[in-house]
């Protein structure tokens, strides 16, 4: 009967403990759950311990039941060992996949403008692994300080190896820190690379071009270049349609007409601001054969000029062409004259 209770009580101190910790987190979770948005960091961090609280529940459990069970103190030891080694590794991967999570969430309501990039929260998961395998050693009995100094002297040999991924590593905190270019920008690097920004990871950019073929770009090279960001300081941007006219054309007459058709089609073109209102002018000016005039408009962004310019210049030339405003070939006035001496 003795040797049956050795094997209930642990039993029921498992399935107890189990038991308690799992409605302790259900109802926390809970309450937790009804104050909270869906978007908030806490909703990230419920979500991300979700499934490793019930092995901590697990865990805990079994060490209530060791330490209920009448064992060898050694193997007592041994497995209540076991049990803290799992539960720092379960807890530092939950809280480096929670970290990283936060740092994109907190980047994306900040006001200060912060990216979500591969590196930012690489660099973020990695400094909680490693904070993790410290406390592990230090767990595990290990000294940390030799180990960390053996890493820095090593760490002047690798650096040496690596001078070119530690160039690209630090060029990406570069362009995170000064912000250059941001996720989503459209940004043409060194008159080559031109497109959207994809990521900016831990070696490399990626850019995704119009022809949606993605460009990889060291980010040593990025940082190195010179870079023209189509959306700062603000995404929309001028855009100018040169319209030319025949020289009997009245030149106040040719400025309303363009106008008009610009400020008509602010509603229906998709892209075209009505804010700065468009506006014309005679420049360049006097051409050789035509009068140039230059129509200036706003567009949301770099991309919708293109879409902009295709559709104005449709209707510029149905509306000249139905007011009889003639848009002239370019033509060349040829005097001929005889040189020739007489005798």
């Amino acid at each position: 009967m003795s040797a049956m209770w050795h094997l209930v009580w642990p039993a029921v101190a498992f399935v107890v403990t189990l038991l308690a910790a799992l409605t302790v987190c259900g109802l926390l979770g809970r309450a937790l759950r009804r104050r909270i948005r869906a978007q908030d960091g806490l909703a990230a961090f419920l979500r991300a311990i979700r499934l490793p609280s019930i092995l901590w529940a697990t865990v805990l459990a079994l060490y209530v039941a060791i330490e209920v069970a009448d064992l060898p103190r050694r193997l007592t030891d041994d497995l209540g060992m076991i049990f803290q080694v799992a539960l720092i590794l379960s807890m530092t991967f939950t809280a480096g996949s929670l970290v990283a999570t936060l740092v994109g969430h907190a980047s994306e309501r900040s006001a200060l403008g912060l990216q979500v990039t591969g590196l930012a929260q690489t660099i973020a998961r990695v400094a909680i692994y490693v904070i993790g395998v410290l406390v592990l050693l230090s767990v595990l009995g290990v000294h940390v300080t030799p180990i960390l100094t053996a890493l820095g002297v090593g760490g002047l040999a690798v650096a040496l190896a690596l001078q070119d991924s530690l160039a690209n590593l630090f060029a990406g905190l570069h362009l995170l820190a000064d912000k250059p270019i941001r996720v989503g920008d459209y940004v043409k690097i060194a008159d080559a690379v031109e497109g959207y920004v994809v990521d900016i990871g831990w070696r490399s950019t990626r850019v995704r071009m119009l022809q949606n073929t993605v460009v990889v770009v060291p980010n040593k090279k990025v940082a190195e270049s010179v870079i023209t960001n189509f959306d700062l300081p603000e995404p929309s941007m001028a855009l100018s349609i040169r319209v030319s006219v025949s020289y009997r054309s009245d030149p106040d007459r040719v400025e309303r007409v363009l106008v008009d058709e610009a400020t008509k089609a602010t509603g229906q073109i998709r892209g075209l601001l009505a804010e700065p209102a468009p506006f014309a002018r005679l420049i360049p000016g006097f051409g050789e054969s035509s009068l140039d005039f230059t129509l200036n408009c706003q567009v949301a962004s770099f991309v919708d000029q293109y879409l902009v310019q295709h559709e104005l210049r449709k209707r510029i030339l149905r509306r000249l062409r139905a007011d009889g405003i003639e848009i002239p070939y370019p033509t060349r006035a040829v005097e001929l004259r005889d040189e020739r001496s007489d005798g």
